[in-house]
């Protein structure tokens, strides 16, 4: 498994040691470096990296506001030149806080780390479970348990036969977590496992008790879900 990244810092040298950095980690693929913060949201807006390394003391907007406007749940690794915002660093839960100046050695674990978060978060190649961030904790989800999830915003709830779970992720990334002969989206806040279905009229899904709404523009996926179990 590798891990996708882009760098952001207002200092081209910063960047500059990132990317010799970068290119020494065999599974690290550095996208693109941005002295512009505002530039880089922009583009994360239609790309996807698996890894952010970030300064945190940066002109108009800082590390941590670049965090708390991202559509999706990054692996962030800060990197600055200040100590004391390290508290600040690891409250938004990031993976690493790397002091400058820093070493290739210091870098390279900081990556190393995040490639086991994220091979955690991915389960095995079977699908058979996921991961999910639980406020500070990635909890273990059995994809035989899971029988739908509803998206609110930039937040999900995945529903299980027994409990809830609230996690930050939309479901557009989500879905690409899950096998699609397993799972279908029938709504724009919706998606439903198939085999917990327990039946099927024409504006709402049945699961296991609870109803699900059929949006307009994903009549199409409920019809291969007839298809399928009717």
């Amino acid at each position: 498994m590798s891990l996708t990244a882009i760098a952001i810092d207002d200092e081209p040298q910063a960047l500059d040691v990132i990317r010799l950095h970068a290119a020494k980690v065999p599974f690290l693929d550095l996208k693109a470096q941005f002295t512009d913060a505002y530039e880089a949201i922009a583009w994360l807006q239609t790309n996807r990296v698996d890894l952010l390394f970030l300064d945190i003391k940066m002109p108009d907007i800082s590390g941590v506001e670049v965090v708390n406007c991202l559509p999706r749940p990054q692996l962030v690794i800060f990197t600055t030149a200040y100590s004391d915002f390290a508290v600040q660093g690891f409250e938004l839960d990031a993976v690493d806080y790397l002091l400058k100046p820093f070493s290739p050695a210091r870098f390279l674990k900081a990556c190393t780390k995040a490639l086991d978060i994220h091979t955690l978060r991915a389960g095995p190649a079977g699908r058979a479970f996921i991961f999910v961030k639980t406020g500070f904790e990635d909890e273990k989800v059995l994809l035989d348990d899971l029988l739908y999830v509803e998206a609110d915003g930039n937040y999900l709830t995945l529903v299980l036969p027994t409990r809830k779970l609230l996690t930050r992720q939309t479901l557009t990334d989500l879905m690409q977590q899950l096998p699609p002969d397993r799972f279908v989206r029938v709504h724009r806040s919706y998606c439903v496992a198939v085999d917990k279905i327990t039946k099927l009229a024409r504006q709402e899904i049945t699961v296991a008790g609870y109803v699900v709404p059929i949006g307009a523009s994903y009549e199409d996926a409920v019809a291969g879900i007839r298809a399928r179990v009717l």
